[in-house]
């Protein structure tokens, strides 16, 4: 699907986490780091629990240079995906929070 037609459908009022984590995700292989950040954030604001969308936002973040921010996002991440038994997840995030150090 393209960005253009889920930007539709968030503006008919469609919003949910599943949206807007494909959103943040095609924002960011588009290198719109800034647009990617604001809807990882509203993905996260809807679940807490998507392991995949606390991966992408530490992505996001440490390409915005904001590394503080990646840092904790990707601590998040790993404890949402260890608690779930998402342990391919947790294993990524631990590699990206370890080249931040």
């Amino acid at each position: 699907m393209d960005r253009q037609a889920l930007e539709k459908m968030l503006q008919h009022g469609q919003d949910n986490a599943l949206l807007r984590y494909t959103l943040g995700s095609l924002c960011l292989k588009e290198k719109c780091f800034k647009e990617a950040a604001e809807h990882l954030q509203q993905a996260l604001n809807f679940d807490q629990t998507h392991s995949a969308s606390w991966k992408l936002y530490g992505k996001v973040l440490t390409q915005l240079e904001r590394t503080d921010e990646a840092r904790e996002a990707y601590q998040k991440g790993i404890a949402v995906a260890e608690s779930k038994g998402d342990v391919q997840a947790a294993k990524e995030m631990k590699v990206f929070l370890k080249r931040l150090d």
